[in-house]
């Protein structure tokens, strides 16, 4: 399956690697090898590998900046596809147009130097466009549901581009249509953004990034908040509240400066990152009564 899958990959001249540690590639710092990364260079590109690796019966994996997953110990069997390198974003009047491996801190910044406002609090969130459709992004009182209008993905089934409009993203907490339809890969996204004062933007911007260095460990390899919030109730305030800050399995570690990040403070394993997890949960579950779900995507 692999020599053929190859093979088409280099007559398309395609760039790839084989056994590449995932641990280069997300915010973790954390991950075995996967079998073939592939690095498309346009979207053409991208449908062509992600339609050879389904022909050669290969798992796939689409990843953007890797910063809200989690690559098991013993890596990934399949092929993974970074987005890394279609990052090419346009500005034409209110609208500003991002392929899916933008990143989301840029096109923030994009937008400012534009004179649009709308994505301020876009503005230090380490993903990509592609995962923040996917998960509705959101921080300070903004999400991506706020000001998308349109997205484009590939289906591989049809291979045809789907362009989805509007209300029909079916975006929630932490999710979209996506989300039920994981075999399409998201190429871009459309945002329809306001006209604002370029200063008053930065000064929004530069508050958000300000309040993430006082309250955020990002000066440690991290997946961001590891739960979602549950209704009524803020995780870091029960983990805080259970004498769970510094608390440590191997080198995962609940981090002190905010109780609902898991940081890697140094070697830790996939493994120690779950066992980390299963341990807050069932601490959470057994004094608040509350089910926490995870935020992190696991990939196995």
């Amino acid at each position: 399956m692999y020599k053929n899958f190859i093979e088409l990959l280099k007559d398309a001249d395609i760039k790839y690697y084989k056994d590449e540690p995932m641990c280069r590639h997300t915010s973790f710092r954390i991950g075995g090898p996967c079998d073939v990364f592939a690095v498309p260079e346009s979207i053409d590109e991208l449908k062509e590998v992600y339609s050879a690796a389904r022909e050669c019966g290969l798992r796939t994996y689409i990843l953007g900046k890797g910063s809200n997953v989690l690559f098991a110990d013993e890596g990934y069997r399949g092929v993974v596809i970074s987005t890394e390198a279609l990052c090419d974003v346009a500005v034409s009047g209110n609208t500003l147009t991002a392929q899916c491996g933008a990143s989301f801190t840029h096109i923030a910044a994009v937008a400012r130097d534009a004179g649009l406002s709308g994505l301020e609090f876009a503005y230090g969130i380490p993903g990509a466009v592609g995962g923040a459709v996917f998960m509705n992004a959101g921080a300070y009182g903004g999400k991506v549901s706020d000001c998308l209008a349109v997205s484009t993905a590939f289906d591989p089934v049809s291979g045809r581009i789907i362009r989805t409009e509007g209300d029909a993203h079916e975006f929630g907490y932490r999710k979209s249509i996506y989300k039920t339809a994981p075999e399409k890969v998201i190429l871009s996204a459309e945002f329809t953004l306001t006209p604002g004062d370029k200063n008053e933007i930065k000064a929004k911007m530069d508050d958000f990034m300000g309040r993430r260095r006082d309250k955020q460990p990002l000066e440690y390899p991290s997946a961001g908040s590891v739960f979602k919030r549950p209704e009524g109730h803020f995780v870091g305030q029960m983990v805080e509240e259970l004498g769970l800050k510094g608390y440590t399995v191997g080198g995962a570690r609940v981090s002190e400066k905010h109780a609902g990040f898991i940081i890697n403070s140094g070697g830790a394993t996939a493994k120690d990152v779950t066992d980390l997890i299963d341990h807050i949960k069932a601490r959470v579950k057994e004094a608040y009564g509350v089910d926490l779900e995870c935020e992190i995507i696991f990939v196995k």
